[in-house]
């Protein structure tokens, strides 16, 4: 089988059994079939054979991280006590300033001079203030997995009621719903915006302004994590069959599937350099991949911290961020 796969439709909606949805979602099609209709997670790592590379700061277990070269903030949550901790991308070694948070945090993402933060558990949004001070709390029923900004808007993947909610100045504006089996992450790149069902290991395109669930993709046996690229492409990390999988937005087309082995699980995107970073909770490592030709090519390979479930990049300097889930600390990576 050769290393990267090139996808093309309609051929692959009638060969392969992973293939299309209709456009509403629903109906008798292959997308229906899920072979193991529990949501796939990170692999549990192995105590590591090596040193990490480069610097380890010392932290809580780690649940999520972004950076934001703009304001040039780090944002990394932990669990113990559920906090955000805003640092200086300029000066990472720096003491940070602690947000505290009403429970833990599962996506971080920057948006409007602020960081998003979705609590499932407490049915919340938090919008921390990028230089610190107390945490608006916004409330979402059900269970708000991610959240990113889209102009004036914030939209809400709200996994239990498998919905994209639409707010705007605080107010629900619409929720989208259809065909979903569950909504864990929202990926919004310029006008596109799509939805990744963990549980359906799928992924959707979602028409914000009409308000409708459209065509859906199979992503992969066990699809986790999504992140948008420079090339109108949403990339995804199958972590049960171990592949890095990248979908056209628009037409929402499988375009590569590329096979990562040892338990691929976090994303990352560095648009300046056009470097995918990925994690491998299986052997502890992160793994740079150039997506701009027709496959990825591997670029840098680093150890890691232990279960490396969280990874993020300052665009400015290249730098990386690895973030252990359980409490070995946050890493910071010049490659």
């Amino acid at each position: 089988m050769r290393r990267s796969a090139m996808v093309a439709m309609p051929v692959a909606c009638a060969l392969l059994a992973t293939g299309c949805a209709s456009k509403s979602g629903q109906g008798d099609d292959a997308l229906q079939i899920v072979a193991n209709p529990v949501a796939a997670t990170a692999a549990v790592s192995p105590a590591p054979a090596v040193a990490p590379a480069g610097t380890v700061l010392a932290s809580a277990g780690v649940t999520a991280l972004a950076a934001d070269p703009a304001s040039g903030v780090l944002a990394v949550a932990v669990d113990q006590p559920p906090s955000v901790l805003l640092y200086r991308l300029a000066d990472p070694a720096a003491a940070p300033v602690r947000v505290s948070v009403t429970g833990p945090v599962e996506e971080l993402s920057f948006g409007s001079g602020q960081v998003l933060a979705s609590i499932p558990s407490r049915g919340q949004v938090a919008a921390v203030p990028l230089s610190g001070g107390q945490a608006t709390e916004l409330g979402v029923p059900g269970q708000p997995a991610d959240a990113v900004a889209a102009g004036t808007d914030t939209l809400v993947a709200v996994r239990d009621r498998k919905s994209v909610d639409v707010y705007s100045g605080g107010a629900l504006v619409r929720s989208i719903t259809g065909g979903l089996y569950s909504a864990d992450e929202v990926v919004h790149s310029g006008d596109q915006t799509v939805v990744l069902d963990r549980l359906r290991t799928a992924v959707f395109k979602v028409d914000v302004q009409g308000g409708t669930i459209g065509e859906g993709l199979r992503a992969g046996d066990g699809a986790t994590n999504a992140v948008a690229d420079s090339y109108g492409r949403v990339l995804v990390t199958d972590t049960r069959a171990g592949a890095l999988l990248a979908f056209s937005m628009d037409p929402l087309l499988l375009r590569q599937m590329y096979p990562v082995p040892g338990g691929i699980y976090a994303i990352a995107y560095d648009a300046r350099r056009s470097l995918a970073w990925v994690t491998l909770t299986g052997s502890n490592q992160v793994v740079g991949f150039d997506v701009r030709g027709g496959e990825p090519v591997e670029k840098f390979r680093f150890p890691t911290v232990r279960q490396p479930n969280s990874v993020a990049v300052d665009e400015g300097t290249g730098r990386v961020y690895v973030g252990s889930a359980t409490g070995e600390g946050i890493q910071v990576i010049q490659p």
